[in-house]
């Protein structure tokens, strides 16, 4: 089926290519070696996945789609040259948190609530250790180890961090593709005491011994001790995007057996 035409930067979407992941990965290789043409390629065959990042933001005053758009390919093209092909990771799962990095950057770059100078450089300075962490090893960096990298405390950190970043909706996505789409909402911890509302159900006791261990841990983490999913991910050796799986996992289980 033809998408709608639709102009952006000078590009007709409806003529984009979509490339299978083997074709991603023969691409990463070639560019990886030097080969520019496949680099192209590589660019125009994900300037889809840069649309359906760039969707999800709301352009601010002064800002167009175009912008957006441009900033985006900026860090796709991040994406491409910092891509480990060594690690078991799809390119798209790697590419959207770069992609959306950069745009939140860009607005960060322009936005018109004034943070200290000095908090906005720590705040870079932790948004650059972070990227590091990610390229190198492929995985989102923990809040200890950003602080650990900049020879500061956490607290100062997170501080620094929050004061450069926009409002978001708690259903924006932050992180992932299809299926493993991590929001907001998830990393959210549940402040509210609701213990003894879970003890006294009993249908909802009977479901939480069908759980595996695992699964019982994170919801037990998650619901009854209002852990963050990136407090879990710390707490038990496993990333965020794991502890996300395996509490959606656990949450259809628990609406199965509870029917």
């Amino acid at each position: 089926m033809r998408l709608n035409k639709v102009e952006i930067c000078g590009i007709d979407t409806s003529e984009l290519k979509t490339l299978s992941e083997d074709e991603k990965r023969e691409l990463l290789r070639m560019s990886k070696a030097g080969d520019v043409r496949a680099r192209d390629a590589l660019i125009m065959g994900n300037l889809r996945l840069v649309l359906s990042v760039v969707g999800r933001f709301s352009p601010k005053c002064g800002e167009s789609a175009d912008d957006l758009f441009q900033v985006g390919c900026i860090g796709l093209m991040k994406a491409i040259d910092n891509f480990n092909l060594d690690l078991d990771v799809r390119f798209s799962t790697y590419a959207v948190p770069m992609i959306i990095g950069e745009l939140r950057r860009y607005q960060r770059d322009n936005n018109s609530v004034r943070v200290s100078r000095g908090i906005r450089d720590l705040a870079y300075r932790a948004l650059g250790a972070k990227e590091q962490i990610a390229r190198e090893e492929q995985r989102e960096a923990t809040l200890s180890e950003i602080a650990k990298i900049l020879g500061t405390g956490e607290r100062e950190v997170g501080e620094a961090m929050e004061a450069i970043v926009e409002p978001v909706s708690i259903f924006d996505s932050v992180f992932g593709d299809g299926e493993d789409s991590m929001f907001v909402i998830d990393k959210l911890a549940d402040e509210s005491d609701t213990g003894d509302m879970w003890v006294e159900n009993i249908s909802l006791s009977e479901a939480l011994g069908k759980l595996n261990e695992r699964e019982l841990g994170i919801i037990k983490r998650r619901f009854y001790a209002g852990r963050t999913q990136m407090e879990i991910a710390d707490e038990i050796g496993i990333s965020q995007a794991q502890v996300s799986r395996l509490e959606k996992s656990a949450i259809e289980k628990l609406r199965k057996y509870m029917k």
